[in-house]
């Protein structure tokens, strides 16, 4: 097996593989997860959004059960 020696990426290479957009910003990196850009906050976000959840079935199945009273 044969293996081609290894090169230096040029600059568009490097953007592609980096996933940046020319510029190495936050705001401008172009870099995200499915769309999300803010990655540090997913977690509490997903959190947050499930005890919201929790307590709006909570509240859903109380008004359901003082219904029959």
């Amino acid at each position: 097996m044969e293996v081609d020696a290894m090169r230096e990426l040029n600059t568009e290479e490097l953007m592609v593989v980096a996933g940046g957009e020319g510029v190495c910003t936050p705001e401008n990196s172009g870099n995200n997860y499915g769309g999300i850009t803010n990655t540090a906050g997913i977690g509490d976000d997903i959190v947050n959004f499930y005890e919201g959840l929790v307590a709006a079935t909570s509240h859903i199945i109380e008004r359901v059960a003082l219904s029959f009273d």
